[in-house]
């Protein structure tokens, strides 16, 4: 009895619980509220910065399993390793992605969707599916040895989750674009320990703007990576030694290593694709580029096994350790061959890590001429300064690139020469070469895609969308007594003319019509109006305003095809500007972070 008096006392407050927390109720509650939008973004960061751990620490494990306990270190510092491994272990890789590849092509025959692709054409929406495939991927090339970074994984596992987390709690497109923002935020900062690089990665490359009411979940988000990285340990932050302070004639060396890194890095980019075009005529079997790739870099490797992986090892020692300058530009060169054949081969992964490193490289490089020159310089200077400049030119990143420089030294002075490098490097490559790594690849799949900027949108805002389909029609050999009678003056602007075959003949004016000087006895065929000039339903809002452009039209016909010319309906110019317009504001309102 007194069980039974307990339960019936807490039935209410069973009740409210369940209204309260309702899904739909906190579905509605968390899309309202901005501290929900936050907590999302603080869990996509602490989910993505696990799964960079995850995946790094089994990197790490893939190298030692391969070549030796010393690999935890670092693949790109090893030292001594059986020169047989090296050679072969890339190649071996390069089979289990060919295999890995056919069992995908199977069973998952889509192209995977990146987190920038996704904000820029499908409102943030991801699949965690391509995030399995694209982790598994890029863990085999790394783990293998291929010479690049798991960065493209981590973004991916970390964008895929955030997307699938904001489509549950059933985010509008703008909010949505701005968690997958927080799981890249997340991911990128868990791989180098550095919230503010995350942060502003995520702004630049993912979001595509910057907004005050985005910066709270974009950076909590990183911060929650950061921390979760830190405690597993699965990532590899940069590290660098302490630098002296900058004067006037080390400013005007990273003015010229920016310039350097630049067309360096333009060089790279375009390499890649070189080599990829070279090994597909080449080779022309898919399944065998990674493995014959993989050969190529474990040659290479027999140099000097750096070029291995991302090359976090690699990147330490050239901050660490003095030495002549051959070396260096040895190790540069080859890096860059390696990296430029391991993605021109097939191997999943991007130049992220592989940038750090030869602008580290070059940078440092960098110090020599200008001790010609009578200018002292750090060398660890430059290599910082150059680690920023040629990063920003090959991602696209240059606040991110900045930041990366000061949480890896913690010097605000070191900074701000890497912000004079970073503005000479980006601005030549916008103006020499005009992309990024990620928009060039884009570039060469025909994608029209500059940026993360929303234009997915605009596709979807298409003819088919927004015509008329309650359109007026009339036969062109129909007598103009007969259509003034059946189309008064202010019962419609326009009528669509159809030939004896039921097809668009043109467009007639109402108002024409009715002029006095037509005689009552001929045909209208005679006011029939862009007899050419149609509209597909499949077009979208910018391709039918350069129409309405071309023709000077103030109204178009919408058919089905060009052959069939069957009348669907009816698009006016004042209708489409205006629903462009009312698309564009919401879309700004997004960016800027305002309420719909």
């Amino acid at each position: 009895m007194p069980l039974f008096r307990i339960a019936a006392g807490l039935a209410p407050a069973r009740a409210w619980m369940e209204r309260r927390f309702a899904t739909t109720r906190l579905r509605d509650a968390v899309r309202q509220s901005e501290l929900g939008i936050i907590g999302l973004g603080i869990l996509s960061g602490a989910v993505s910065g696990l799964l960079a751990s995850l995946l790094g620490l089994a990197a790490k494990g893939l190298h030692t399993l391969l070549f030796g306990p010393e690999s935890r270190h670092g693949l790109s510092a090893i030292r001594e390793v059986d020169p047989l491994v090296v050679l072969l272990a890339p190649a071996a890789g390069g089979l289990l992605l060919a295999a890995l590849g056919v069992l995908v092509a199977r069973y998952w025959p889509r192209s995977p969707v990146d987190p920038i692709e996704a904000n820029a054409l499908h409102g943030g929406r991801m699949s965690l599916m391509d995030g399995v495939v694209v982790g598994a991927q890029n863990l085999v090339s790394n783990g293998f040895g291929a010479s690049v970074g798991l960065e493209a994984a981590y973004t991916q596992a970390g964008g895929g989750v955030a997307s699938r987390l904001g489509r549950a709690f059933g985010l509008r497109r703008g909010d949505l674009r701005v968690l997958v923002g927080c799981g890249a935020a997340g991911a990128i900062a868990a791989s180098f320990q550095a919230p503010l690089t995350g942060a502003f990665y995520a702004f630049e490359l993912v979001i595509g703007a910057y907004a005050i009411a985005h910066l709270a979940p974009v950076l909590a988000a990183a911060v929650a990576g950061t921390a979760i990285s830190h405690l597993l340990g699965g990532t590899t932050p940069v590290i660098s030694g302490g630098v002296g302070p900058p004067d006037w004639g080390d400013t005007l060396v990273a003015l010229v290593v920016g310039l350097c890194c630049a067309l360096a890095a333009i060089a790279l980019m375009r390499g890649v694709t070189v080599t990829e075009t070279t090994l597909r005529r080449v080779i022309p079997w898919g399944w065998a580029r990674p493995a014959v790739g993989g050969l190529m870099v474990g040659t290479l490797a027999q140099a000097t096994p750096a070029v291995l992986s991302a090359g976090h090892g690699a990147l330490h020692v050239t901050f660490m350790v003095e030495g002549p300058a051959m070396p260096l530009l040895i190790l540069l060169v080859l890096k860059a061959l390696a990296s430029a054949i391991s993605i021109g081969a097939g191997f999943r992964g991007g130049l992220f890590f592989a940038s750090l490193l030869l602008g580290g490289l070059l940078g440092k490089l960098m110090a020599t001429p200008a001790e010609w020159l009578g200018i002292t310089v750090d060398p660890l200077l430059t290599a910082i300064v150059g680690m920023s400049a040629f990063g920003a030119a090959v991602i696209g990143a240059p606040l991110a690139m900045t930041f990366i420089a000061l949480e890896t030294t913690g010097d605000f002075a070191v900074a701000g020469l890497c912000v004079a490098a970073v503005i000479v490097s980006t601005t030549t490559t916008r103006r020499l070469f005009g992309y990024s790594f990620a928009t060039w690849r884009f570039h060469l799949r025909g994608e029209s895609i500059r940026s993360a900027h929303d234009i997915g949108w605009l596709q979807d805002l298409t003819v088919g969308k927004l015509m008329r389909r309650d359109v007026r029609t009339v036969r062109t050999d129909t007598r103009i007594s007969s259509f003034r009678r059946d189309f008064p003056l202010g019962a419609t602007e326009y009528v669509i003319a159809l030939d004896q075959a039921e097809r668009y003949a043109g467009l007639i004016y109402v108002g024409e019509a009715h002029a006095p000087d037509l005689d009552d006895s001929d045909s209208v065929a005679k006011l029939v109006h862009l007899s050419d000039q149609v509209l597909l339903p499949a077009q979208n809002a910018k391709q039918a305003m350069a129409l309405f452009d071309a023709s000077d039209a103030e109204a178009l016909a919408v058919v089905d095809q060009r052959d069939t010319s069957r009348v669907l309906g009816l698009l006016k110019a004042s209708h489409l500007l205006r629903r462009y317009s009312e698309e564009l504001d919401k879309r700004r309102q997004d960016e800027l972070g305002l309420p719909g």
